[in-house]
């Protein structure tokens, strides 16, 4: 298997778990993985996971160790971060959950921190962002951003399970949101099952 580098976002939209399933079966396919969360992601952690996050990077580094990936943690202050250059070879970037307060700042290419300027990267250096919105109901504003980020190629993966591979569990609709991003960036899984007659 071709091993990727890849750059997962988690922000302040609810939907932990989408981010953390992305995060987790990267790393089981012995992926490198380039993490970053946002303040308010830290505490959709602690709301719909139950984690404390005081020692904050440690803990994913305790929960994730036994897989065979790269992980690495990126404050969000470190704008001089590796991941921040263009000449920083990559594979791509998702950003899962992703707020509209992110997704607004990146299409109007505003880089006030690593998340950010990350995403900035990604769309002049063309390669791929894959960008998760969770948000109901979607205004105006919203959709003009999604269609501007679109326009500008990334890709808008929205978090909405399907039903069609009869989910049985909500694991099974979180696992089908991260296939649909794995699919974006031409990474094999078994997350869920496909489509067929």
């Amino acid at each position: 298997m071709n091993k990727k580098r890849i750059v997962i976002g988690i922000t302040g939209a609810s939907g932990a778990p989408y981010g953390l399933c992305l995060l987790e079966e990267c790393l089981r396919q012995g992926h490198e993985v380039h993490l970053l969360v946002s303040e308010a992601g830290w505490r959709v952690l602690k709301e719909e996971q139950g984690w404390e996050v005081q020692k904050r990077e440690q803990l994913f580094y305790n929960r994730y160790k036994h897989l065979e990936g790269t992980l690495l943690f990126h404050p969000l202050k470190d704008i001089g971060a590796s991941i921040a250059s263009g000449s920083f070879q990559c594979d791509g970037m998702v950003i899962i959950p992703c707020s509209m307060g992110t997704m607004a700042r990146i299409a109007q290419g505003i880089s006030g921190n690593l998340m950010e300027r990350t995403a900035d990267v990604m769309l002049k250096e063309k390669k791929p962002l894959v960008i998760v919105p969770r948000e109901t109901p979607l205004s105006a504003i919203h959709l003009e951003n999604m269609l501007k980020l679109a326009q500008y190629g990334a890709s808008i993966v929205p978090a909405m399970p399907a039903f069609y591979h009869q989910p049985q569990t909500i694991e099974d609709m979180v696992r089908f949101v991260a296939g649909k991003v794995l699919d974006q960036l031409h990474i094999d899984h078994q997350l869920y099952r496909r489509w067929s007659t």
